[in-house]
């Protein structure tokens, strides 16, 4: 069975993270965090748990898997085991966090009935916990995969029938499954936009005297953009990864000292590290009370400090 071997901490290989990357994801992140905390953004509580759970998840990524990357070999067992276990762990919540929050709002917009019952604030407290929580205990066995004198990782992992079998669930179910599932929840979101649209313009073409403007479609917008824009950028920036992913298992080959395929890898990891510090700039753009409120995040220890020269 085909394995390809990569010694370096975290699920997605050779990182092209630099220290200005790192500086630029950090402080993205924490606005994002402090900005929904205050839960003054114009959003439902469920859904505001959603985001505020996958801004976490993608500063763990960043912490866990961005800032290690570039000062590497500085580590020594078994902080690297640990660091290691935590990448997989906040790359895999981050990821699977996306998922629950698109299935989510497929229901929302979808499934009425379904609606009432399932997207509370309790809902979405139990399934980011449920998600956490499977996302720490799969990936434990990672702790494992590293020597215990040497951060690389052992002969028994790369020569191991189980170990390859895992290897392999992983990488399927992280990202390969998520992408997939992500794609599905949309078409079927798509579908059912576009022919309760066309019925609610039937219906409201038949009544006489009524605004042009439809006030619930214009609610129900916001939501619907905030989810596409979400979705767009995970399948966007993970995509190189997963058709790199899909080649090396289909072909069972490893091009790991093929140029083109490298720098292919290389750019997929860059994109996919990248994806930790989008939300907050999408959460900006497409909601404007998250907008008022991260000026007022920002604007914050400015005034505090102004406040405390003036007294």
């Amino acid at each position: 069975m085909f394995l390809s071997f990569r010694p370096e901490i975290g699920s997605t290989g050779n990182s092209m993270a630099s220290p200005a990357n790192t500086f630029l994801f950090e402080p993205a992140n924490l606005v994002a965090i402090v900005t929904l905390s205050r839960g003054r953004c114009g959003l439902s509580k469920g859904v505001t748990w959603y985001l505020l759970s996958m801004a976490v998840a993608d500063l763990l990524v960043v912490i866990f898997n961005v800032i290690p990357k570039v000062i590497y070999y500085y580590y020594k067992p078994p902080l690297c085991n640990i660091i290691n276990t935590m990448s997989y762990v906040s790359v895999a919540s981050s990821v699977w966090l996306t998922v629950a929050f698109t299935f989510d709002r497929t229901v929302a917009i979808c499934f009425q009935r379904l609606k009432t019952r399932y997207c509370t604030e309790k809902g979405a407290a139990i399934i980011i916990a449920v998600v956490s929580v499977l996302s720490l205990f799969t990936n434990i066995p990672w702790y494992f995969t590293y020597m215990t004198y040497i951060c690389w990782v052992s002969l028994g992992f790369i020569n191991s029938l189980m170990w390859q079998a895992f290897d392999w669930g992983h990488r399927v179910l992280t990202p390969v499954v998520p992408f997939v599932l992500i794609l599905l929840l949309n078409v079927v979101t798509i579908r059912h936009i576009l022919m309760a649209s066309a019925a609610r313009r039937r219906l409201r073409g038949q009544r006489n005297g009524e605004e042009k403007d439809d006030q619930e479609m214009k609610n129900r917008r916001r939501s619907i953009i905030l989810l596409f824009t979400l979705s767009a950028s995970f399948i966007l920036l993970w995509m190189t990864h997963v058709v790199i992913l899909a080649v090396e298992y289909i072909t069972m080959q490893y091009f790991e000292m093929t140029p083109s395929y490298v720098v292919a890898q290389k750019v997929g990891v860059m994109l996919q590290s990248f994806s930790s510090c989008t939300n907050m700039f999408i959460y900006a753009i497409t909601q404007r009370k998250f907008r008022e409120e991260m000026k007022n995040v920002v604007k914050y220890p400015f005034r505090a400090i102004l406040s405390f020269c003036r007294r």
